[in-house]
């Protein structure tokens, strides 16, 4: 845990350094880019992201007032919705990745080797099946 928070402040702090927003937005409009259309329910990015429904909400407020997602309509259910990747998000998608990539470098990758990083992978997997 204490390694997690760590390295996530260091990550955070280059994402911030670089006038990019929170690796939680990264998050979210990565799953978007993955998901078929572009698109999810906000449940679907929940159990995605582990983000609590409460957090991922207002979260999908500041991806929207910054048009890097959009909400529409789920069929005829007025109360469900997609979000929606725009073309706008899927761009700052890639920008976040830019630095988030270097950062992992940094912070991670330039202290292990391949074989050291394939066996905390391995372990890592172990503890999620």
């Amino acid at each position: 845990m204490r390694s997690q928070r760590i390295l996530l402040a260091a990550i955070e702090r280059d994402l911030k350094a670089a006038g990019l927003p929170p690796l939680g937005w990264y998050d979210v409009l990565l799953e978007l880019t993955r998901a078929a259309e572009g698109r999810l329910r906000p449940f679907e990015i929940e159990e995605r992201i582990l983000l609590a429904q409460y957090n991922l909400s207002r979260l999908l407020d500041r991806l929207e007032a910054g048009g890097l997602v959009r909400r529409e309509a789920f069929g005829t259910d007025r109360r469900g919705q997609w979000v929606v990747l725009t073309e706008a998000g899927r761009e700052m998608q890639e920008r976040i990745w830019i630095v988030y990539a270097a950062s992992l470098q940094k912070h991670i990758g330039s202290r292990m080797d391949a074989a050291d990083a394939d066996a905390l992978a391995d372990l890592l997997a172990r503890l999620t099946r």
